[in-house]
C-alpha cells in the first residue's frame, strides 16, 4: 500500500499537497488565486485576439489546463493558460490554412490536442532534453522578435484602423497608408490605458493594472457610447462554460499541422520550465520535476482541447504574481479557475463595452518585457558566435515570418551542435616549468620535447569527428619529423563508438610502421574497456593514469613498452 501511495503522489502531486494542507496555505492560495483569476480575464481575452479567436476562447483556455496542472504539476507557483507567444504561433500556423471562421476555431482546438499529446508523450518517455534543440541565444532571438511582432500586430486595434498581416515591413507599410483613418478616441483610450498600467505597476505593484484599465474602459464606453464614434468594442460574449466537444479529426490537416505542433510543444514547454525553475530557485521550498511538468502541461492541453481551448503554457507574468501574492501550493490554480468560471457564468454581459484598444494595450505592455535587450548586450560583449545566431533568428522571425523564424532557429541550433561535435576543441600540450601541469602550448609558456608530443582531444570520439581527429594527428606527425612517441590525453573523451575505435586502432598501426610509439593517458574506464574488448590476444596498448606517467615511460629505454592498467580501482 505504501508503494501504491508513493506512486500516486509521484504522478498526482496534488494528493500529497492536500495531505499537508493548512489554513496558512489556504489564505495564501486564495489571495494569489483571486489575483491570477482576475488578471486572466483581460489577459485571456487579449491573447485570444492574438490567436485570431473570439475573446471567450481565451477564457476557455484558462479552465481545464489550470485544473489539470493543479492535479499533475510539481511547481507550486506556475500559472498555466493562454500566453502571448503561443497564441501568436497558433495564429501563424492556422491562419494560412483555414478558409472560414469555423475552420479556424476547429483547427486551433485540434492544435491544442496535438501539442498536448506531444508534450504528454515526451514527458512519459522522459524526453524533456529535446528542448535543448533550441539554444538560449536562438530562443531569446525568437522571443524578442515575436514580442515586437505581437506588439505591432495589435497596433491596428490601438489606432482604430484595419488589420494588416505579414512581416514587420508589411505591417508598418499597411498601417502607414491608413494614417488618415486613425480614430483619435481609440488612440486616446489605448495610450491612456498603457499609461495607467505603467503608473500602477511602478507605484502600486500589488494592484492588477490590467483589471483597473479594463474596468475603467468598460465604464467609459457604457457612459459615453463612444463606439458610435468609431471605438471598437468586444461586443457580445456567449454566457456559460464551454461545452464538452471532441476536437475535429482530419488526418490530412493533422499532418499539415504536425511540424508546428512539435515546435509549439517545445517552445511552450521551454517557456514554462524556465519560469517554473526561476521561481523555484527563489522559493527554495520544493523541487520541479522537468518531465512531470511536460506531463502536466501536456495533459492540460489535451483536456483543454475537449473544452474548446487553444494551446497554452506557463505564463511569466502570472507565475510571478502567484509568488508575489503569497501563493503556497498548486491549489492557487483551482481558485483562479473558480474566478474564471464565475466570470463566464455571470459577468460576460459586463465585457460587452470593453474597448479592443485596451486589450491591445494590455498585450503590448505584456510583451514589451519579453524583448531581451540586456541578454543581447551580454552576448555581444562576449564576442561569441552565439550573437550571430541571436541576430539571424531575430531577423528571420521579424522579417520573414514566425514559422520560418522558429524553423531557422532550430536549424541553426542543430547545425552548431553538429559543428561543435564534429570540430571539437583539441590542442598540443606542454609542461609548465617546474610543475607537472600540462597546458596549451599556444597560450602558456611551456616546455616541449620534440621526441614526445602530447595531444589532447576534448570530445567523445565518434563517426562525426573521427576523420577530423585523424587529420589533426597526421598534421602533427608531419610537422614534427623527430617525434618518437605520441601521447594522447583522452581525459576529455567520455565515450567512443566503433568508428572512433577503428580510427584509433588504425592510427596505432600506422604509427608503429613509422617507428612511433602511442601512449594513452587519463583514459576513462568506458573508453578503456571498449579498447580492451577490441584488441586481439597478442596486442598491447599503453595506458597511463597521468600525462606525466606517459612522459616518463616514453623517456625510458625502447624496450619499456609501459604498463597496461586493468585494475578497476584506477578507473577515471
Amino acid at each position: 500500500m505504501n508503494k501504491i501511495a508513493e506512486h500516486i503522489t509521484n504522478y498526482l502531486p496534488l494528493f500529497n499537497t492536500l495531505k499537508h494542507y493548512n489554513k496558512q496555505a489556504l489564505k495564501g492560495d486564495f489571495n494569489a488565486g483571486l489575483t491570477i483569476g482576475i488578471m486572466l480575464i483581460p489577459q485571456g481575452m487579449a491573447y485570444a485576439l492574438i490567436a485570431g479567436l473570439p475573446p471567450e476562447y481565451g477564457l476557455y483556455a484558462a479552465l481545464a489546463p489550470l485544473v489539470m496542472y493543479a492535479l499533475l504539476g510539481t511547481s507550486r507557483h506556475l500559472a498555466v493558460g493562454p500566453v502571448a507567444l503561443v497564441a501568436l504561433l497558433v495564429a501563424s500556423t492556422v491562419n494560412p490554412l483555414a478558409e472560414t471562421a469555423e475552420e479556424y476555431i476547429a483547427m486551433s482546438i485540434l492544435l491544442a490536442l496535438m501539442v498536448g499529446s506531444i508534450q504528454f508523450l515526451f514527458g512519459v518517455l522522459k524526453l524533456g532534453f529535446l528542448v535543448n534543440l533550441l539554444s538560449h541565444p536562438v530562443l531569446s532571438g525568437f522571443i524578442s522578435a515575436a514580442a515586437i511582432y505581437i506588439g505591432l500586430s495589435q497596433l491596428h486595434h490601438l489606432l482604430g484602423v484595419e488589420s494588416v498581416s505579414g512581416g514587420l515591413h508589411e505591417i508598418l507599410y499597411g498601417i502607414a497608408i491608413q494614417f488618415s483613418a486613425i480614430s483619435i478616441w481609440t488612440l486616446i483610450i489605448g495610450v491612456t490605458a498603457i499609461m495607467v498600467m505603467v503608473v500602477i505597476k511602478r507605484k502600486l505593484p500589488i494592484v492588477p493594472g490590467p483589471v483597473v484599465a479594463v474596468g475603467a474602459g468598460i465604464i467609459l464606453l457604457y457612459l459615453t457610447n463612444l463606439e458610435e464614434a468609431g471605438v471598437s468594442i468586444v461586443g457580445e460574449i456567449p454566457e456559460g462554460l464551454p461545452a464538452l466537444q471532441i476536437p475535429m479529426m482530419n488526418w490530412d490537416i493533422m499532418m499539415t499541422l504536425f511540424p508546428m505542433a512539435v515546435a509549439i510543444a517545445l517552445v511552450g514547454y521551454m517557456e514554462a520550465i524556465a519560469v517554473a525553475k526561476a521561481i523555484q530557485q527563489k522559493s527554495k521550498e520544493y523541487s520541479v520535476d522537468a518531465n512531470q511538468e511536460l506531463v502536466a502541461i501536456g495533459a492540460g492541453n489535451i483536456v483543454g482541447s475537449i473544452f474548446q481551448a487553444f494551446p497554452g503554457t506557463g505564463s511569466f507574468s502570472r507565475t510571478a504574481i502567484s509568488y508575489q501574492s503569497g501563493g503556497k501550493t498548486v491549489v492557487t490554480s483551482l481558485f483562479a479557475v473558480a474566478v474564471i468560471a464565475i466570470a463566464l457564468l455571470l459577468l460576460t454581459p459586463v465585457f460587452y463595452y470593453l474597448p479592443n484598444a485596451i486589450l491591445a494595450a494590455i498585450i503590448m505592455l505584456a510583451v514589451y518585457g519579453l524583448i531581451d535587450i540586456e541578454g543581447f548586450n551580454k552576448l555581444w560583449k562576449l564576442k561569441h558566435y552565439d550573437r550571430y545566431m541571436f541576430l539571424a533568428t531575430f531577423a528571420g522571425t521579424l522579417f520573414i515570418g514566425i514559422k520560418e523564424g522558429i524553423l531557422l532557429g532550430v536549424t541553426l541550433s542543430v547545425i552548431m551542435l553538429l559543428y561543435r561535435s564534429a570540430r571539437p576543441n583539441q590542442t598540443i600540450l606542454g609542461r609548465i616549468p617546474n610543475t607537472n601541469i600540462y597546458r596549451n602550448v599556444d597560450r602558456y609558456e611551456t616546455e616541449r620535447q620534440k621526441e614526445f608530443i602530447v595531444y589532447r582531444f576534448d570530445a567523445p570520439l565518434h563517426f562525426a569527428n573521427a576523420e577530423f581527429f585523424r587529420d589533426q594527428v597526421d598534421e602533427i606527425i608531419k610537422d614534427n619529423p623527430d617525434i618518437k612517441c605520441l601521447i594522447l590525453d583522452l581525459n576529455g573523451v567520455n565515450d567512443i563508438d566503433s568508428t572512433g575505435l577503428d580510427e584509433l586502432f588504425e592510427l596505432k598501426n600506422d604509427l608503429a610502421e613509422k617507428g612511433i610509439n602511442l601512449h594513452l593517458a587519463e583514459v576513462k574506464y568506458q573508453v578503456r574497456s571498449l579498447i580492451n574488448r577490441k584488441m586481439s590476444d597478442n596486442e598491447e596498448w599503453n595506458f597511463y593514469m597521468t600525462i606525466e606517467d606517459a612522459i616518463n615511460a616514453a623517456s625510458k629505454t625502447k624496450n619499456d613498452q609501459g604498463h597496461i592498467y586493468t585494475d578497476t580501482s584506477l578507473d577515471l
